[in-house]
């Protein structure tokens, strides 16, 4: 089916993680803002997203328990279906850790398939929720996650308490998946990048829709689109080259795999370098 050319050249895969009431929907929203055009939100957060009615003009979808990846699959497909430009997820969180989500559902296949065996049930698990990832790096929607994390802390000389970094409540290496991983503090709300594909968050910064601008004139720059995979697939590829194990590598090659499509030579380039650190983290368990 042909459909008018756009000058777009790529979607927004941004994440936003923080504590509780560090601000990550109300950053959201005031990025997709910026981004321009019909906004949609999906709200795990019992109407959280709601709260914020007058800051921004958007439409949301209240989902409740139980958070399965098959309903927010169920829910992007909603969204792209009714001609939205930015849909928020929020929060992406409990598709993981939530009731009903993949901790959940791992432990009661475990439990009625697998005789107790957890690590066996993931082999039933993943392929659910690979499928949620997959539809969000192939939706033609700019798309917002945010995700919960806890701080962890240790304690240092005397009563002084140290703040170690943030852990997210996602699949371990899920920040592979994102162009943008912005980590929200909870004093002062700032955002700090701790992956940037678009090198343009050298500095903390207060999310306003001018990022969302920002980002959106990045997306939209005259760039041949092989020329920008090209681009995006140098910080890709070293992902997959760095991951320390095979659930990292994974995550890291289905993040440049979507990167490369469409373009033949970019897409041997990926496979390449996957079998290439496969190979070396094969070697490493044998040592």
């Amino acid at each position: 089916m042909f459909k008018k050319a756009e000058r777009k050249q790529a979607r927004l895969r941004l994440a936003l993680a923080g504590p509780s009431g560090s601000g990550k929907t109300y950053s959201a929203l005031q990025m997709a803002k910026g981004l321009d055009g019909r906004i949609a939100v999906i709200d795990t957060e019992h109407g959280s997203a709601s709260l914020y009615a007058d800051l921004a003009d958007f439409d949301v979808m209240e989902l409740h328990a139980p958070y399965s990846p098959e309903r927010y699959i169920e829910a992007i497909q909603a969204a792209e279906q009714a001609g939205y430009n930015v849909l928020i997820i929020d929060s992406y969180s409990h598709e993981w850790s939530g009731p009903g989500g993949c901790l959940e559902i791992n432990d009661l296949i475990a439990d009625t398939k697998c005789k107790g065996n957890s690590w066996a049930a993931w082999k039933e698990t993943t392929p659910r929720h690979r499928r949620l990832t997959d539809k969000i790096l192939a939706s033609p929607l700019h798309i917002i996650c945010t995700m919960r994390s806890k701080t962890e802390t240790a304690r240092g000389e005397g009563k002084t308490i140290l703040k170690l970094g943030m852990k997210n409540e996602q699949r371990e290496g899920s920040e592979y998946e994102f162009t943008v991983v912005l980590d929200i503090t909870h004093e002062g709300h700032v955002a700090v990048a701790s992956k940037d594909r678009t090198k343009l968050f050298n500095q903390p910064e207060l999310i306003t829709e001018d990022t969302g601008r920002k980002l959106l004139d990045w997306l939209n720059s005259g760039v041949n689109p092989e020329q920008r995979a090209r681009e995006l697939l140098v910080d890709a590829i070293a992902d997959m080259a760095n991951a320390p194990d095979m659930l990292a590598l994974q995550s890291a090659f289905n993040a440049a795999k979507a990167i490369a499509v469409g373009f033949d030579k970019l897409v041997q380039q990926v496979v390449d370098a996957k079998d290439k650190r496969k190979a070396e983290l094969s070697q490493q368990a044998v040592a």
